[in-house]
């Protein structure tokens, strides 16, 4: 689906991109430029609608940066240091949340399971029903240091239904799994250009709720990160207030334009869902494990478990996969020795196939090396 003069990224963002979204970061744009304003103004609008948001109640805010800049955007904006946070954390992501708050002065209250688990929607109902000073709820919905997927639709109906607001971290899911803020009642989502878009890193965004950021302005402790002063100056003339990451821009918009092409993210989840599907198999069949239970695997990226053999040291391995042409993701995981390997990007399962046959190459040589 792409070529490429570097590796193929199997890596979870920066991922690979096709040559269309490349080529439309050829041309230079003046940030004031009404036609950049108009092109910016479709992609947020565009966001905001595969968000499941409303217009009028619902906006899409950008940040310039990657998107831990948007998450700590959402919660430096998004909670007053009287609103307590109850934050949900099954892995590295979520803990980079908790410092988040911690670095910020929000206070936080943290329920932490083991990586390769989800998070249970009885017992965070449990859990609000018995403190009711909690005012909101986080959540990483895809949690990128493992590939596990946390039922985000069943917990944003506990929150909804005990009235907390949910702020959550899509990061590595938005654009292919399913999410609608209006129907299940989230009040924030933070995502970025780079992940299931399928664009260039450099921009992020929070979809949230125009009237929660006015009741709130001013509460951000941050002049670049100000979500509800970014939000009010796009309102007013649609200007960013900082200088806008053009290209970026107009190669997410070329994005949107092959998502909605591709049939949207039911499609793309198809994909990818193959892509993981031909992975899991093929990865098997050479006798490497998957970290986490099938029921939790998300289709975005994949931890296995490193071999505990003579043969391997990741990083000969990931030194003599680039040499073939692709590029995974070390491991992540606290208590289990891992490596990962993405699946979403401009890739399909043939190109999943070929990299299966260099993982089979690799696999031999190295082994081949030992015995000499």
């Amino acid at each position: 689906m792409s070529a490429s003069a570097g590796p193929v990224l199997l890596t979870p963002g920066p991922l690979t991109t096709s040559e269309r979204v490349k080529a439309a970061m050829l041309r230079d744009w003046g940030s004031r430029d009404p036609a950049f304003t108009r092109l910016a103004g479709e992609v947020l609008a565009q966001i905001r609608d595969l968000a499941g948001g409303r217009p009028g109640d619902h906006v899409c805010v950008p940040v310039q940066g990657s998107g831990t800049f948007a998450v700590e955007a959402m919660l430096g904006s998004l909670l007053r240091p009287d609103e307590r946070l109850l934050l949900l954390v099954n892995g590295a992501y979520g803990r980079r949340m908790a410092e988040i708050c911690r670095r910020l002065g929000r206070p936080c209250d943290v329920v932490e399971v083991a990586e390769t688990q989800a998070h249970d929607p009885a017992a965070l109902a449990e859990r609000l029903a018995a403190d009711p000073g909690i005012a909101a709820v986080a959540i990483v919905h895809c949690e990128t240091t493992s590939g596990l997927l946390n039922p985000l639709e069943e917990i944003a109906a506990v929150a909804r239904a005990a009235g907390r607001r949910l702020l959550v971290d899509a990061m590595s899911s938005f654009g292919a799994l399913a999410v609608d803020m209006q129907a299940w009642g989230i009040s924030a989502l933070a995502a970025s250009s780079n992940k299931c878009l399928q664009g260039v890193p450099g921009l992020a965004f929070v979809v949230c709720r125009p009237d929660e950021l006015a009741a709130r302005a001013g509460v951000s402790t941050s002049l670049a990160l100000d979500l509800e002063d970014q939000a009010r100056a796009l309102a007013g003339d649609g200007q960013w207030r900082f200088t806008p990451p053009t290209h970026v821009v107009a190669a997410l918009h070329e994005a949107l334009q092959e998502l909605a092409e591709e049939g949207g993210p039911a499609a793309r989840l198809a994909r990818y869902t193959a892509n993981r599907d031909t992975l899991i198999a093929g990865m098997a069949r050479l006798g490497f494990v998957p970290a986490l239970d099938p029921a939790l695997q998300a289709p975005v990226i994949v931890s296995f478990l490193e071999p505990r053999e003579a043969w391997y040291d990741f990083s000969t391995f990931y030194d003599a996969l680039e040499a073939r042409g692709f590029a995974i993701y070390a491991g992540k995981m606290k208590a289990l020795g891992t490596f990962r390997v993405g699946t979403i990007g401009a890739i399909d399962s043939s190109l999943i196939e070929r990299f299966l046959a260099a993982v089979e190459g690799v696999v031999t040589d190295l082994k081949q090396k030992l015995i000499r």
